[in-house]
Formats: C-alpha cells, structure tokens, sequence
C-alpha cells in the first residue's frame, strides 16, 4: 500500500481562488487580472449579478490570454522558475494516479531510509513494472520529510537494490526525476555520496530490462543522471535538467550567483534546447501556465507519452536493450 498521508485520491485541475496562487514574478499581469475577477465575483448580487458576470468573462477571457503569450516566450530562467513552482505534481501524485498496487520499499540494507527517493513494483497499465523517483514534498512538514528530494547515499543504494530486483525478475523500470541535485552536506559524503551516485548510475547501464526516465521538474547534476541513465528520457514542457543550477553556474563562471539568467541561457537547460542537442528523446506538453495549472492532464500525458515509449521495447532482448542504452549515450555530443 502507499503512504495514504502523500497521494491524495484525485488531482483536479487548477481551481484554487487567485488570492491562494502562488504566483512566480514574470505572472504579475496575470496575477492582477485574475485577482480583480475573483474580488468581483465576491460582489455579485441579483441587481448586478449581469454586468459584473460580463466584464468577469472578459477579465478571465483576457487573463487567460495574457497567461498564453507569457508562457509563448518564458526564457530558461523563467523556465527553470516554472520547474521549481511549488504547486507542480511531484512523483507520488505520479504515482498515485499512474500506477496501481504499488508497494513501496524501504532502506538500503546497509544504513537507513532515505524518502527523498521513493519507489517499488507496481502495475503499469496492467503491466508488472518498478518505478522509482524523487520526492518533493508538498508543505514544509513533507518537503522536511524528504528533504526536498536531496537523496542521501541510501537513497541511491536503494535505488539500486529495486533495479537489481526488477532486472531479477524482468520488470521494466521507470523512474521519475525532480531533484536540485544529491544532498551536498558532508553526512552525505562521509557516507560515499560520490560512490553511491556512481554505483547507481552504473547499475542503469548495466540492466537487460528498458529503462523509461521523465524528467517531471529538475534534473539537477549527478542526482539526476544517477537513475536518469536510460533507453529513454522524456521531460516535461517547462522542466530543465543540467549538470548544475543556473545559481551554482554563475558562481562557478562569474562569482556573483545574480547572473543566474545569464548562466540558465548558456547552459542549454531547457527541454526544447536538450531536445536538440539530441540529449532527451521526448518532449511532453504542459498545460497553458504550467503543469501545476492542471495536474491531472500533465500527468496522464506522461502516461501516454511513458506507455508508447515503453512498447518500443517489446520483445527485446536484454543483450539489444543493454547495447542500445550504451551506444545512446556514447552518440551525445557526436554530431555537434
């Protein structure tokens, strides 16, 4: 059974009052009309219940437009804002809507339990599967709980140990990718940290099951790739997946983390930039807004878009599965 606590039953789409949004910084115009249409509709009675309903469709008819040109030309950095929004869908709502009779497992059977990553067999469109990914978290008290999705070198020792299972026993592996990046604390790295993640990322190369990876918010670094090194990776319209933040690049190049702008267009961040540099495979619509605007949508999109991925691999054997993650991202970086 799942942590009834973390899935809610369904994922409606966006429905909250405006003054309950959270809002990013470049959605102020929309912010303000929506805002005013919903302190309007407060003051509908029956003697203004038809003028104050005409010019309340007209400000949501022009607030809906103003949210579609904006997200027409969001830059990677607003982008990047987007895949960090903390509404968006984290893996359990994935999860919970995607997937039945999943079982999570828990520990590395060397340390200890590590909820940034989650995951377990589970039926997959009435297919046997192992899904695996990183936590969130959804207020403070379950971000904390999961340390906001900053796995621990137990978290990737677990990940392996459900990878080798689900190559003993031929499940296919999907894994759900949202992460800053591995924990940065020295704990993590008096626990191997480095070795963890390089073992994990080693197991992907090694298994003869398809191994199916969506990037559902960041990709950040090594914590990314360790369980992002797969037959297939799709990301979402507005995620990023990079070796490092946009705030860390700019530290690193120009030792001043305000140009994190500047640093998030040069990194090639973004899906539609990785798309052509050949590093991703798939690029997954997003709602107008972002898929926190209408979870159930974006996520049965994944669905889709993960179930016609994964038949490619039908009938293949574990020899032609294995060569054809090798050779993947031998190609990377070949054709520029």
């Amino acid at each position: 059974m799942a942590d009834t606590d973390e899935l809610a039953d369904d994922i409606a789409p966006d429905t909250a009052p405006a003054h309950m949004r959270t809002y990013l910084d470049f959605e102020k115009p929309v912010a303000e009309l929506e805002s005013k249409a919903a302190e309007m509709r407060a003051l509908i009675d029956e003697d203004t219940e038809k003028s104050l309903s005409d010019e309340i469709k007209k400000l949501e008819e022009k607030a809906r437009a103003t949210l579609a040109e904006t997200y027409s030309k969001l830059t990677p950095w607003q982008k990047t804002q987007v895949a960090r929004h903390p509404e968006r869908p984290h893996c359990l709502d994935y999860i919970n809507r995607l997937f039945k009779d999943f079982t999570p497992l828990a520990g590395d059977r060397y340390f200890a339990e590590d909820l940034a990553i989650v995951g377990g067999p589970a039926t997959f469109r009435g297919r046997p599967v192992m899904v695996i990914g990183h936590e969130k978290g959804t207020d403070t008290e379950s971000r904390i709980k999961h340390n906001f999705g900053m796995a621990m070198p137990e978290g990737y020792r677990k990940a392996v140990r459900m990878m080798e299972m689900a190559d003993r026993f031929s499940l296919p592996v999907i894994t759900l990718v949202d992460t800053a990046g591995a924990y940065p604390g020295i704990e993590a790295e008096e626990r191997g940290q480095a070795e963890a993640i390089a073992r994990s990322t080693d197991c992907c190369l090694s298994l003869g099951v398809p191994i199916i990876s969506a990037i559902i918010g960041e990709g950040g670094s090594g914590g990314a790739v360790a369980i992002a090194t797969a037959n297939r990776i799709l990301m979402l319209e507005h995620s990023i997946y990079s070796v490092i933040s946009p705030e860390g690049a700019a530290s690193i190049i120009w030792r001043d983390s305000e140009k994190k702008e500047e640093a998030a267009t040069a990194m090639k961040i973004t899906a539609q930039d990785l798309d052509e540099l050949g590093v991703i495979d798939g690029i997954v619509t997003e709602p107008v807004g972002g898929a926190h605007r209408d979870a159930k949508s974006v996520i049965d999109a994944l669905g889709t878009a993960i179930a016609l991925t994964l038949s490619e691999f039908n009938d293949m054997p574990a020899d032609q599965i294995r060569r054809q993650r090798h050779d993947r991202f031998l190609q990377m970086g070949r054709s520029l």
